[in-house]
């Protein structure tokens, strides 16, 4: 017999993702914050350093964010990125190679990190729902100790 239950009500085996303004403001500040302290500690001289911090920054904001939220996010590390993180400091420039590349890494960056969080919970929420299935026998080759 099928038993029908609603699955919105009670526990939900699936956290739902931060609303994508909370994200999108998460990544204005993180961006600031770590363009801000790279420039003071490495410096405007190395872009690649910048790209890979906002990269993980991009990662981590997707850890807890819809698939929406990720352009936004990458477009605002970009402009922190594009803007202070190279000379001329303050000037949003464009290069079509560079600027491309450095937007479809971020892109990517936080793409890969909504897509890891949802495959780790969807994996916890399947444990959670199955439950113990181990029926207590052994399988060959496994050695039963006595203590």
């Amino acid at each position: 017999m099928i038993e029908w239950v609603s699955v919105s009500s009670g526990a939900r085996p699936v956290p739902r993702p931060v609303a994508t303004p909370l994200v999108w403001a998460a990544a204005f500040g993180g961006a600031l914050v770590l363009v801000a302290l790279l420039n003071s500690v490495v410096g405007t001289d190395r872009p690649g350093l910048a790209l890979a911090v906002l990269s993980l920054l991009a990662a981590l904001l997707g850890l807890c964010a819809r698939f929406t939220a990720a352009p936004g996010t990458a477009l605002l590390c970009w402009l922190f990125l594009n803007g202070f993180a190279i000379p001329p400091a303050g000037i949003l420039t464009w290069v079509a190679h560079r600027d491309t590349f450095w937007l479809t890494c971020l892109l990517v960056a936080a793409l890969v990190g909504t897509a890891l969080a949802r495959l780790l919970h969807a994996r916890a929420a399947y444990r959670r729902l199955t439950g113990d299935t181990g029926s207590g026998a052994l399988e060959p080759g496994d050695a039963q100790y006595d203590t």
